[in-house]
């Protein structure tokens, strides 16, 4: 009977977790694979399964730790990057226009409804180091609180925040580069 039920949710609910993980990894294979742990750990662990929620319910509270687990084995194991670009051997900016505000004239709030936009946003994204890439989803596209990320990945709270500021300054970079530079 267990094998029937699991091989029904399979059926009914590998869409919507593939479409979550896929929004939180943006990795196509990465996000079948962690479905497929899922899966495999809704199978090993049916029997703490007490159907007080809905089956879906108990498969995304086990998608988002396999997330997190697959985030902090990835964070561990990508290399440090070095900031040669952004910084010169003192620690000073090599380039101070990184301080100055972006002239949009009044189209702040169109942006993010502009879907070139946010393609061009979403490959910036995509272009960050693993490691940056990893604490910044979790942080401003999962909206999860600045100690949970520290926690689920190990880092500290200074360390985090040194990344998510670097994040932004590469993400800024690019996007005058492929999208301010060209409006």
């Amino acid at each position: 009977m267990k094998n029937e039920i699991l091989k029904s949710w399979i059926d009914q609910y590998s869409g919507p977790l593939l479409k979550k993980a896929l929004y939180m990894l943006s990795n196509k294979e990465d996000a079948q694979d962690v479905v497929q742990d899922v899966f495999i750990a809704a199978f090993s662990n049916y029997h703490s399964f007490e159907g007080k929620s809905q089956p879906l319910t108990w498969l995304m509270s086990i998608l988002q730790r396999k997330v997190a687990d697959f985030y902090r084995k990835k964070y561990k194991s990508e290399p440090n990057i070095r900031l040669d670009h952004f910084f010169d051997e003192t620690g000073s900016w090599k380039n101070n226009d990184v301080l100055q505000d972006w002239n949009v004239s009044g189209e702040e709030n169109e942006l993010l409804n502009n879907t070139d936009f946010n393609k061009t946003l979403e490959e910036c994204i995509e272009e960050l180091p693993a490691r940056w890439k990893i604490l910044l989803k979790m942080y401003y596209l999962e909206e999860k609180k600045a100690a949970e990320v520290s926690q689920e990945l190990d880092v500290s709270a200074t360390n985090l925040w040194k990344v998510l500021q670097r994040s932004r300054m590469q993400l800024r970079e690019c996007l005058e580069f492929n999208w301010f530079s060209r409006v």
